[in-house]
């Protein structure tokens, strides 16, 4: 199917600025089941491409200068409000969004709001229902809503919040949604009269197929150990490592630092701050282990993991395609470690086909991560961009392009990726340098 031809002006626009020039079929067809009359429900496993599923259909139906709020997307968690956020706005669509989460003050979402009604509002359940009690803004202009990750949104307990939201819906309103997995509660939160199903969980199967299994034997007292030696032998590649209680992921975290690894730690224990910048050191390569528990496993897009670790057996079988769902995103080939304490048998639901993966060879050093976070105390209310960051990194500091890794700008202030090797010599540079002659602290962040 020829899906440059297929879609629209304005989504083959959005899809030049992502630098993606081809569709997945579950994506094309979700776009040609929305430009029919009626509510949409796609399942589709973890990391095939969900979020494009829902944004470019959207896209198409949003009016210019309607100057009202034309579309609402709720997730369950707020890093995966934030990072459908950041899409849109590398889309470069021309219409605004705002995103709200808990975290940060209402009332600074509500100046956002009022300095510019938003054509999309993405949202998690609870905060979208405060904002929709203290009408923040019109709900009768909404024409679509979306709730992405539904069964994920079930799971951590939002049913009550997500029926709230259909009850302030008017009754016009089309329903979109979207789900690793099937639920008899889906069917009640669509319309009972038109509603296009579309199934490819069958897409599980080439995961699995893209998926090596390994086993990795040990005892409850080496299990630590175990897990710093096969990490060292992965050489730096990202690997997620699951645990199944925060205690754990920081149990598991703070000795993997001491020994060396290059790690962060995520669970929903940590403030907001704490968990923006552990995803951030590790998509941008600042680290290269991520110890979190399942509050990772669902929707966030981190792209190039070649190994997930089941540091503690999972829960449940869906527990276990979840987490598997970080790696081997797309098309390409992952591996899954499981370690085996004390030779214990496996569930039905791990591949009868695992082999052991033996650590009885010589275990290298961990490997340094390529890249360290550098502060920028500025950030967009301070009209800072990443453009800013890099041309004062380069011009001030003597920085060369490829010395930058991923820049993010926050309201108040913005991490940069830089190489190890120049980090010192640039932070040097800049000491007493200012960016768009604002005087602002740039350090390194060392935690």
């Amino acid at each position: 199917m020829d899906d440059i031809v297929k879609i629209a002006d304005r989504q083959r626009l959005s899809l030049g600025s992502l630098g993606i020039e081809t569709l997945n079929d579950m994506q094309l067809q979700a776009i040609d089941a929305f430009r029919k009359e009626g509510d949409v429900v796609v399942l589709s496993p973890t990391g095939t491409g969900k979020t494009l599923a829902f944004l470019l259909p959207l896209l198409e139906m949003l009016h210019d200068n309607a100057d009202v709020v034309q579309a609402v997307v709720v997730l369950p968690t707020r890093e995966l409000a934030r990072q459908v956020a950041d899409v849109w706005k590398g889309m470069n669509t021309g219409f605004k969004a705002v995103c709200l989460h808990g975290g940060r003050s209402v009332g600074e979402e509500l100046a956002v709001i009022k300095g510019g009604v938003p054509a999309l509002v993405i949202a998690t359940p609870g905060r979208l229902n405060d904002h929709l009690s203290r009408g923040t803004f019109d709900v009768h202009s909404v024409r679509l809503l979306v709730i992405d990750e539904f069964d994920k949104a079930l799971e951590l307990g939002f049913k009550d919040e997500m029926e709230a939201l259909l009850a302030a819906m008017p009754g016009k309103v089309r329903r979109f949604l979207l789900s690793a997995t099937d639920s008899d509660d889906l069917q009640r939160f669509v319309s009972s009269e038109v509603c296009h199903r579309l199934d490819f969980t069958s897409q599980c199967d080439s995961l699995r197929e893209r998926t090596a299994y390994y086993y990795i034997s040990t005892t409850q007292k080496e299990r630590l150990n175990a897990l710093c030696s096969l990490l060292c032998l992965l050489r730096g590649e990202q690997a997620i490592v699951f645990c199944n209680f925060r205690e754990m992921v920081d149990e598991v975290g703070s000795f993997l630092k001491k020994n060396g690894v290059s790690v962060v730690v995520y669970h929903g224990g940590l403030e907001q701050r704490q968990r923006e910048l552990a995803l951030y050191k590790f998509k941008s390569a600042c680290s290269t282990v991520l110890v979190c528990t399942d509050l990772a496993a669902r929707g966030l897009d981190i792209p190039d993991v070649r190994h997930v670790v089941h540091y503690q057996r999972p829960v449940n079988e869906e527990a276990f395609v979840h987490r598997n769902g970080r790696t081997a995103r797309w098309s390409a080939d992952g591996a899954v470690y499981m370690l085996a304490i004390d030779g214990g048998d496996f569930p039905d639901y791990v591949p009868e086909d695992i082999a052991e993966y033996s650590l009885s060879v010589s275990i290298p050093m961990p490997a340094k991560a390529a890249y360290r976070v550098v502060y920028v105390g500025k950030g967009k209310r301070d009209k800072i961009s990443r453009g800013d960051i890099a041309g004062f990194f380069m011009k001030k500091g003597g920085a060369k392009p490829d010395d930058l890794g991923t820049i993010v700008v926050y309201d108040r202030y913005s991490y940069v990726a830089v190489k190890n090797s120049r980090v010192r010599p640039l932070l040097a540079a800049v000491a007493s340098e200012k960016i768009k002659g604002l005087k602002t602290i740039v350090e390194e962040i060392k935690q």
